[in-house]
């Protein structure tokens, strides 16, 4: 019974991303700097805000620092480079129950102490639908980031 709930956990923890066979899963990168978001659609404020949002995610997950450019292992740069908000969800009459937002990034971790190399660079899309009922287009946008975020620390944070 022993080894069952052990093997049991262990798969567990595997399944989740808690643990990892490679001793060098984790990133090298000790602290990080992040560059105010570009933004190259029309939603103006979106920007800034995912970029506090971002930096955000960095403090509480702890794995890296946060630090000014001067003091960085590495530089997060992002760019905002589309924005859809589009009828998901249709009622049996026809009328619009939910709508989603889709977001398309251009975002690069920079080697600051290497003339600005390239550590990694991905397009990225994310989306995130909302309820016309009880939630906000700022709810489907605060969906989609919050993916976008995920998707950088694991990239970040992990070296596979």
């Amino acid at each position: 019974m022993k080894t069952l709930v052990m093997t049991a956990t262990l798969a567990l923890l595997f399944l989740s991303g808690c643990y990892t066979f490679n001793p060098a899963g984790k990133s090298s990168v000790q602290a990080i700097a992040v560059e105010r978001f570009e933004n190259k659609t029309t939603e103006y404020e979106l920007a800034d805000r995912m970029t506090d949002l971002v930096i955000d995610a960095f403090l509480a997950d702890g794995t890296m620092k946060v630090v000014s450019m001067e003091n960085a292992d590495a530089v997060l740069v992002g760019t905002l480079t589309g924005y859809v908000r589009k009828p998901f969800e249709y009622d049996e009459n026809g009328v619009v129950k939910s709508y989603s937002v889709t977001m398309n990034f251009d975002i690069t971790l920079k080697n600051p102490r290497d003339n600005d190399s390239e550590i990694w660079r991905e397009i990225m899309e994310q989306e995130g639908v909302y309820s016309v009922d009880n939630e906000t287009e700022q709810d489907g946008q605060n969906k989609a980031v919050n993916r976008l975020i995920v998707d950088i620390i694991n990239k970040t944070t992990k070296s596979w």
